[in-house]
């Protein structure tokens, strides 16, 4: 009885592909820019040739069964795929349940005992129930990979060092300074005092929000950690409300060079190398 609606469902792929692939084009939000008709097409039709040959006696009423383990590396692989490329979670859901809703409509058209159409309906909608909550998880574990991925290139765009004078290095720092984010400073930080034998470093917090005590904290560590590779460190950007913070939490910065400004700490900075920047007379 079982295998009759299978076999079925298998005769009739070509019905389901199309029905599947229509499904997807009026989907309301669909957005096909995406993902262009041929590669939709070609991950359709794999993903149902899959399930389709996976199908059998024995398996149909077992979700959990080890022949199905393709079939949801497949969907996996689709999942964060189109994590990647910027679908969203619903986007990918109705995707995956328009592939349930084709086969559903197939099996009422062509299966005529209603006993096995019953027991048909209930297997693809307990099949896809599990295949629903496998794309969810791989969807979310794609998703996650993106946001790791992209906070790394953001850290290592927003945390630059930069050499402004011969001797001396800026290092200005826009967003929350955390403990992860801290270690990449230091890591940029000291590789390049290695690397161009600068004696100054200004560390510029003028793009930080907030001063709080742990924040202090990862500021004192650069610092100590670049008196280490033989350079002094200057920190720019004390605005007045970071200031009053800093005496309220009794937070001791007096053993490190604090400016309001970064020309103020250049100037500094100039000061300490015994250099000197005139400005030169117009030649008439």
């Amino acid at each position: 009885m079982k295998n009759e609606s299978i076999k079925i469902l298998q005769q009739n792929k070509k019905t389901i592909l199309d029905l599947w692939m229509k499904n997807q084009a009026v989907e309301e939000g669909f957005r096909d820019y995406l993902l262009n008709n041929e590669n939709q097409l070609e991950q359709s039709d794999e993903l149902l040739t899959v399930l389709l040959n996976s199908l059998n006696d024995e398996n149909f009423e077992n979700i959990r069964s080890k022949e199905f383990d393709k079939i949801i590396d497949v969907l996996a692989g689709i999942s964060v795929s189109r994590a990647k490329q910027g679908f969203s979670p619903r986007e990918t859901g109705e995707y995956i349940f328009g592939l349930k809703d084709a086969l559903l409509q197939v099996a009422q058209q062509e299966i005529k005992d209603l006993t096995v159409l019953y027991q048909t309906i209930l297997n693809i909608s307990k099949l896809f129930d599990h295949l629903g909550i496998v794309t969810f998880e791989t969807f979310i574990k794609g998703r996650e990979d993106v946001i790791f991925r992209q906070t790394e290139e953001i850290t290592e765009i927003s945390t630059p060092v930069i050499r402004v004078w011969d001797g001396i290095l800026a290092l200005p720092i826009i967003g929350t300074l955390d403990s992860s984010r801290t270690q990449v400073v230091m890591e940029n930080l000291l590789q390049e005092i290695v690397e161009t034998g600068s004696q100054i470093a200004i560390l510029d917090i003028s793009g930080v929000p907030a001063v709080d005590s742990l924040v202090a904290q990862h500021l004192i560590k650069t610092v100590t950690a670049t008196r280490l590779m033989g350079a002094e460190c200057i920190i720019s950007g004390i605005r007045p409300e970071i200031a009053q913070t800093v005496v309220h939490l009794g937070i001791d910065l007096s053993n490190i060079i604090t400016k309001s400004t970064l020309a103020s700490a250049l100037k500094t900075a100039f000061t300490m190398l015994t250099l000197e920047v005139v400005k030169k007379s117009r030649i008439k």
